[in-house]
């Protein structure tokens, strides 16, 4: 998937990159990978959490986004004016205060959701 003409998608550094993978839980079900040149994390084949240019972005029920916007987040636009549904951005400085509570709630929920089927790939 190419951004869409004209549009430039936001490039993470290389510092933002490793935070990320410092941030992230450790664990076998958790697998780190880019997306769109971005970096993500998944469960069971599904995103939860990931980094677009420098800022880090969650996966949340609506209710919890709303208490996130509240302290300073905002909806998650990779393309201005398409809010993509049940991600929000983070607010503040993540590589200096992580907000392990936030990853964490996110990987909770997301891992109730049923797993992503691997695609099969075409000859």
């Amino acid at each position: 998937m190419a951004a869409p003409q004209g549009m430039k998608m936001p490039r993470p550094s290389e510092e933002a990159k490793a935070a990320f993978s410092r941030i992230v839980p450790d664990e076998p079900a958790v697998t780190i990978k880019p997306m769109f040149g971005q970096v993500s994390a998944f469960v069971n084949g599904n995103m939860f959490c990931g980094i677009y240019g420098e800022e880090l972005v969650v996966r949340l029920p609506e209710d919890e986004i709303a208490r996130v916007k509240k302290a300073g987040g905002h909806d998650f636009e990779p393309v201005a004016g398409h809010r993509m549904g049940s991600y929000v951005v983070v607010p503040g400085d993540w590589r200096a205060k992580a907000p392990r509570a936030l990853i964490a709630r996110a990987l909770e929920e997301t891992r109730k959701l049923p797993a992503k089927k691997a695609k099969t790939k075409r000859r």
